[in-house]
Formats: structure tokens, C-alpha cells, sequence
């Protein structure tokens, strides 16, 4: 197994998929392939609240999400900047209560949401990250 936070050993797909132990993590980057065919890099990040390593998906040199791995689930953030905004409140109503919350909640900075969604099994707060990430990849 490894440690997710040591810098020294960066980690294959297949090692992190293994550490978070939940299939649904190896259907969301086969997911990120097929629609988008997202460009992977594997990356350490040293920030306080989320270090070790983390799994970027690009399309067209525009950040889609971040995966950061736990232990059982993993992590996406989706940043909502001002290109999204609109879009993503007007989808705001049919997303899930967790989803809503969690926007309504999260403070806006610099004309950003960070959105920090946990995501434990294939249910209505997945569909919402994938609705989410789309609404990235479509904002011009």
C-alpha cells in the first residue's frame, strides 16, 4: 500500500486506485477519458489541507477537476469560476440538497467557488459532479 503523502514515491493510476480501494474511482477516470478524453497528470500537492498526491484531468489546457484520493472514497474538486456561474445556479435547483449546500455554502473568492465534493458511491451527488464537470468543460 501506499502512503499518499510521501513525496519521495509518485504513485501509477493503479496504485492510487488501489489505496482508495473503491471501484468507482477507476469508472469516474475511464468516464474522464471516454467524454472528454481529459489529459492525466499525477500530481503532489503541498497545500496544508490537502496534501499528498492528487490526480489533475485537463481538456484544452483548462483545469475540468482535481481528484484527491482517501482511504474507502475519494475527493473532486471543481472549481466554479465566472464562466460557470450562471450556468451552474440556474442547475442549482435540480442538483442534489448535498450539492446545494455545499455551493451555498462555499465563499466566493477572487470570482471562484471551490468546490470540495466527497464522493462515497454512484449515486445523485456523482451524477452532480459529472454535471458539474461538464459545465466546466462547455463554459467559454
Amino acid at each position: 500500500m501506499i502512503d499518499i503523502k510521501d513525496i519521495s514515491h509518485a504513485p501509477s493510476l493503479g496504485e492510487i486506485g488501489a489505496y482508495i480501494g473503491f471501484p468507482l474511482f477507476d469508472t469516474f477516470c475511464q468516464y474522464m477519458d471516454t467524454e472528454y478524453k481529459a489529459i492525466r497528470k499525477i500530481e503532489y500537492s503541498k497545500d496544508v489541507w490537502a496534501r499528498g498526491w492528487n490526480v489533475k484531468f485537463k481538456k484544452s489546457g483548462k483545469s475540468l477537476c482535481v481528484v484527491y484520493p482517501k482511504d474507502g472514497y475519494f475527493t473532486v474538486l471543481v472549481v466554479v469560476g465566472n464562466k460557470e456561474k450562471e450556468h451552474v445556479e440556474n442547475q442549482l435547483p435540480h442538483l442534489s440538497e448535498e450539492i446545494q449546500e455545499l455551493y451555498q455554502n462555499t465563499k466566493e473568492g477572487n470570482g471562484q467557488r471551490w468546490l470540495m465534493i466527497d464522493v462515497h458511491s454512484d449515486d445523485c451527488v456523482y451524477g452532480d459532479v459529472l454535471q458539474l464537470i461538464h459545465i466546466r468543460r462547455i463554459s467559454k
